[in-house]
């Protein structure tokens, strides 16, 4: 499990100065994509087109998470980012933080692109979103023996429950990303959990960025 010993909603922000860029990040990206207009070229050149991916655009795979559709694909996004984001970020530090991210974003988009149709379009920070559910879903399990840990495992359970109802509802939404995402932030939740001692900070950061390296060879080979 990850070091920190407070649910999601406490302690928003702090000195989470990754989270805050990212945040940050996003919302210039919005701003300079015309507020995802999808004609803007930043739309063109980022998104994650399968088509692309598949004639060696790799980068596609990670560039969507800087991009977002709608007013209200953002600010849902960046709600989550900034809620389930600084603990994770204060408990491993940051350069392993900011590994998972990528990792979890180029693991949805090689999701998306394995399951998805190789005409769809895709873009938004939902995947490496995802890969923040996964670690607090690992902690929760670990966890499952406690108060805290029932109580975070029934408030994640509760929220992935609807997040897996949403593609049925709305159309549109990358569910293959949401999955990819997922898996990755539990996977990489479960060796952090099993890394101590000198160095640990650098093999944090190594899991999750072999992680991404492996989405990034799946879509070349």
């Amino acid at each position: 499990m990850i070091p920190v010993a407070r649910t999601p909603r406490a302690r928003l922000g702090g000195s989470a100065i990754a989270t805050k860029a990212l945040v940050a990040a996003a919302v210039a990206f919005f701003v300079l994509s015309g507020f995802g207009n999808p004609t803007n070229p930043l739309l063109a050149d980022l998104a994650q087109r399968n088509a692309a991916v598949e004639a060696g655009q790799w980068w596609r795979l990670f560039t969507p998470a800087l991009l977002h559709a709608s007013i209200t694909h953002i600010l849902f996004n960046m709600w989550a980012l900034w809620v389930l984001g600084p603990q994770i970020e204060r408990g491993v530090g940051t350069g392993p933080y900011l590994a998972l991210y990528l990792a979890a974003a180029g693991v949805g988009g090689a999701f998306f692109f394995y399951l998805g149709s190789p005409f769809e379009v895709a873009v938004g920070a939902s995947g490496a979103i995802f890969g923040l559910f996964g670690v607090w879903l690992n902690w929760a399990v670990h966890r499952r023996n406690t108060l805290q840990g029932r109580m975070l495992l029934r408030q994640i359970g509760f929220l992935l429950v609807i997040n897996a109802a949403l593609p049925f509802l709305i159309p549109g939404i990358a569910w293959q990303a949401h999955l990819g995402g997922l898996l990755t932030g539990f996977v990489v939740g479960e060796a952090w959990s099993r890394l101590r001692g000198p160095g640990a900070s650098r093999i944090r950061t190594a899991v999750p960025l072999a992680l991404a390296a492996l989405a990034v060879v799946s879509v070349l080979i």
